[in-house]
């Protein structure tokens, strides 16, 4: 696949009436949004693995060598590819809105100690914008600004903190910052601070690329609110009906301010399911225990169920009378499902297929977390075998893609890619 680095500005964007649409987690996917790791995967060091939120340091030649073979598997189904970076850069043509954009993120990065703000800001306009787009997502070294500009000790000290900003190693994990629902969209207020930065692009994105700012784009939540989101959590299963997972991530809260946002400026959005999940680093989000792969069947992680498969459920619904929201409690998933997809039979895919070695292993391997391209057809991780063999027998599509390094970040297919545009399950169009 040809290096995205080297793709002219012009060809990241297609011809579309409008760039967000998205009513279910299984419509044929039309336009997807990826990251491509860089260097920012590489600036990771073991003293800053636990605050970055990584475990391991991935090869980067081998992680972009999968990434590019993770894209290349959804063009050749048929699915348009746009990078975050070249939407970015395309996003901050505009001199006055780059420098918009440094002051933000400089200050975003706690980046104006002892007044190294001015030194970092003519850094980075220095650069063309592209260059200037990777290497805030990279990360600045203390070590590529000239000697004679630095004028205090903590400059000088490298040893421990080799940055004047932290790279952001989780960019390509573009499911999070930000998620589609409807024709609008979250701008996530991310939980760790770590995280928190990288949902800037997505605000610049759609306020000054040409593509999105003349769409009237909704934005239910954006990433100044007071409460965390991340769109891990957040599923799209039907025109009407959006579950949120309430985690470590996502607090209850947030969902709460969701739901009303949505009731108030949307006509099709009718029901929000919230899910109480486990809050543990294996079960980071909704989509990592629980995916949607056709009408009636989900992946589902069985340690998420307590006994008698009860859970903890509420379904936020608006009121017919006075407009506030009526909360009602469920305490099995298959039940409520059934409920709000007015369904006959639900079909839960457990995986690693419910064993307790190949579960908890292919849990923490993301096999859980499908990303699903059309009805029944799922791309997956391929380490995670038992998982994938146990999918094909339920009658969905499993394509697999690369994993040894992708997987590394603790995050599968859905996480690294955020869906912008699925056609629609009635009429197969969007």
């Amino acid at each position: 696949m040809e290096n995205p680095s080297n793709i002219p500005l012009e060809k990241t964007t297609g011809n579309r009436k409008h760039p967000l649409h998205i009513t279910s987690e299984i419509g044929t996917l039309k336009t997807v949004l990826l990251h491509r790791p860089g260097r920012e995967v590489e600036n990771l060091i073991p003293d800053h693995l636990e605050r970055l939120l990584f475990e391991d340091i991935p090869f980067l030649p081998a992680v972009q060598k999968e990434h590019d073979f993770f894209a290349a598997t959804l063009e050749k189904r048929g699915v348009e590819v746009l990078y975050l970076d070249r939407l970015a850069a395309e996003s901050l043509k505009d001199e006055g809105v780059r420098e918009q954009f440094i002051d933000q993120f400089l200050a975003e990065s706690n980046a104006n100690i002892y007044g190294t703000f001015h030194i970092l800001k003519e850094y980075l306009l220095s650069m063309q914008v592209v260059e200037m787009v990777r290497k805030v997502m990279a990360g600045i070294l203390k070590t590529e600004i000239a000697r004679e500009k630095k004028k205090h000790l903590y400059e000088f000290v490298t040893d421990y903190d080799p940055f004047y900003t932290d790279p952001m190693p989780n960019l390509y994990f573009t499911r999070d910052p930000a998620a589609v629902i409807g024709n609008g969209i979250t701008i996530n207020r991310m939980r760790e601070e770590a995280r928190r930065r990288e949902s800037i692009f997505m605000e610049y994105i759609l306020k000054y690329h040409p593509h999105f700012s003349g769409c009237e784009i909704p934005v239910w939540l954006n990433r100044n609110e007071r409460f965390s989101i991340e769109g891990g959590d957040e599923l799209v299963l039907s025109r009407d009906t959006v579950a949120i997972g309430v985690s470590s991530r996502t607090s209850a809260k947030a969902i709460e301010n969701l739901a009303v946002q949505l009731f108030r400026r949307q006509e099709n959005i009718r029901t929000v399911v919230a899910v109480e999940i486990p809050k543990s680093r294996a079960f980071m989000h909704l989509d990592t225990v629980f995916t949607m792969v056709d009408h009636d069947k989900f992946t589902i992680h069985p340690a998420i169920q307590g006994p008698d498969e009860k859970m903890r459920i509420y379904l936020l619904e608006k009121s017919a009378g006075d407009g506030h929201i009526v909360i009602r409690e469920r305490n099995h998933l298959a039940a409520a499902l059934k409920e709000v997809l007015h369904l006959q039979e639900i079909d839960f895919i457990p995986c690693g297929g419910g064993d307790f070695i190949a579960s908890a292993r292919e849990q923490w391997n993301d096999g859980s977390n499908t990303l699903t391209i059309a009805p029944g057809v799922v791309v997956t991780y391929d380490r995670n075998y038992v998982s994938n063999e146990m999918l094909r027998q339920h009658g969905i599509e499993v394509i697999e893609v690369l994993s040894s390094e992708l997987s590394r970040g603790r995050g599968g297919p859905r996480c690294m890619s955020m869906p912008l545009a699925r056609a629609d399950l009635e009429s197969g169009s969007s």
